[in-house]
């Protein structure tokens, strides 16, 4: 018996429907160093297991409402070996293969769940791709955020682009802004910029990002720069570039 084969396992099989995951329970009966602590239904529960069984092996589906596979993988960081289960999604196969990460596709062969299993087996301790860099290559073009998910100890918050007021960016978090709160999440300001509806939010200086809707006018502020007032009351910085920027959004808004 090899040493790979002595050792035992902790899987944890998200998917929101429960039939694929008394699929993947079936598909793992055979393999008896792997024992299964946890089945989730959802994006919640998957975080909240992550925290409780320390999985080395996840099964991971990626369409799931409210907290995708992305957003799960994203919350709990990138220790466990993940295998992401997925409806034929072609924007997102592609993001697994650029980033060489084990994918199922449903319906689940056998074959193929083996193969996946041994690759994903072999590389336990190698830390999957970042989420952020599986979410935007798995999002079509032109396809934004519509909301972003933040993580505080075990409480996640999930904020509707449309209820962001702003962004402000500290070192390599950010603070998000909406409904008189703010929310701290480790992202740059550049990288959450891309995945932002360019006709919507504007980055007005190289700490702010803003919500357009949200500008009630722009004040002269010394010499050089202006604030934009936001209708919360909120004074940001706006440079000049960022003024440029503002400037021809509201023009062609109005």
């Amino acid at each position: 018996m090899t040493s790979s084969q002595q050792k035992r396992w902790r899987a944890l099989i998200v998917d929101d429907e429960e039939l694929a995951r008394h699929i993947i329970r079936e598909l793992l009966q055979p393999h008896t160093e792997i024992e299964v602590v946890a089945e989730c239904a959802n994006g919640f529960e998957a975080v909240k297991a992550c925290a409780e069984h320390r999985p080395d092996l996840i099964f991971l589906d990626v369409q799931m409402p409210k907290l995708t596979g992305f957003d799960v993988l994203e919350l709990i960081g990138e220790d466990a070996s993940v295998i992401f289960v997925t409806a034929f999604d072609q924007y997102a196969m592609r993001a697994f293969e650029v980033h060489a990460v084990d994918y199922l596709l449903k319906p689940i062969g056998k074959k193929r769940f083996e193969e996946a299993l041994e690759r994903a087996k072999s590389r336990l301790g190698e830390k999957t791709p970042s989420a952020q860099k599986l979410a935007d290559s798995a999002r079509p073009p032109q396809q934004f955020l519509e909301r972003v998910v933040v993580k505080d100890g075990t409480r996640v918050t999930l904020i509707p682009i449309a209820k962001l007021d702003y962004v402000e960016a500290q070192d390599d978090y950010v603070a998000l802004a909406s409904q008189g709160k703010k929310h701290l999440k480790q992202q740059t300001i550049a990288s959450l910029e891309a995945c932002l509806d360019p006709n919507c939010f504007v980055r007005i200086h190289r700490s702010y990002i803003v919500n357009l809707e949200r500008v009630v006018r722009i004040e002269p502020y010394g010499k050089d720069s202006r604030l934009a007032i936001l209708s919360d009351g909120a004074r940001l910085p706006v440079s000049r570039t960022g003024y440029a920027r503002l400037q021809s959004l509201l023009d062609e808004h109005k």
